[in-house]
């Protein structure tokens, strides 16, 4: 767990960019995107700047898959909530994914077998069509967060030493500045003061790695 309540603090700003036109969350115009992506920049906050400029740091390689359901009335990003018992994020929301071993071909070879292994979600359901740069997390992880196409029907079973439940959230309200918020928390030095984005819906609360994650894929497909 943190060290710190995240939702009791006070939010220091609301980032407050326009939402996405609908038509950039349409699964042919995001496949494009992917395929042919615009000048941009990721979002580095002083955090992730400091980790990857740090010469000394090591960071364990890991993966995890942005799955973009395809829901009639909208697309969704699922997501899950990790169990209170793990030793990095417990209890956080995060998207499916983990650590790389070295019988991975690939980063998103990572990403879609820990998906399957932890919410029992088969590659073959799954549309790859990219990948945004690397995350650098506090835990000491460089995660690759890749992004696939679900089309539903499909069936989830969360591995329950890992996750505590799978849920949705849509696409819209996350690619919509307005919802995206900045908090910050004074640390014990090395550390000091910590800023990052919540994006709290409904009883869920998205913050941290994951919320970071959401900004730089709201900055590319707004590019």
């Amino acid at each position: 767990m943190a060290s710190f309540d995240p939702v009791s603090l006070p939010i220091d700003a609301v980032a407050g960019e326009d939402a996405l036109v609908s038509e950039r969350l349409a699964a042919d115009w995001l496949r494009h995107r992917f395929a042919n992506p615009p000048r941009w920049e990721p979002e580095n906050s002083g955090d992730q700047a400091a980790r990857m400029a740090d010469p000394k740091a090591r960071f364990r390689a890991a993966s995890v898959l942005m799955p973009i359901v395809l829901r009639p009335e909208g697309p969704t990003l699922l997501f899950t909530q990790r169990t209170a018992d793990l030793k990095d994020h417990a209890g956080q929301i995060s998207f499916p994914g983990g650590r790389r071993e070295d019988y991975d071909a690939s980063a998103i070879d990572t990403a879609l077998r820990e998906t399957e292994e932890e919410i029992g979600l088969a590659r073959s359901h799954i549309e790859v069509i990219g990948t945004l740069p690397d995350y650098f997390t506090g835990t000491g992880y460089r995660v690759t967060p890749v992004a696939g196409l679900i089309m539903p029907p499909f069936e989830t079973v969360a591995e329950t030493r890992e996750v505590a439940e799978i849920f949705e959230v849509p696409l819209a309200f996350l690619m919509d500045g307005v919802n995206h918020q900045r908090r910050s928390v004074d640390l014990p030095e090395p550390v000091g003061r910590r800023s990052f984005y919540t994006m709290p819906y409904q009883r869920y609360f998205i913050w941290g790695a994951t919320a970071g994650m959401l900004r730089n894929l709201f900055h590319f497909l707004r590019g």
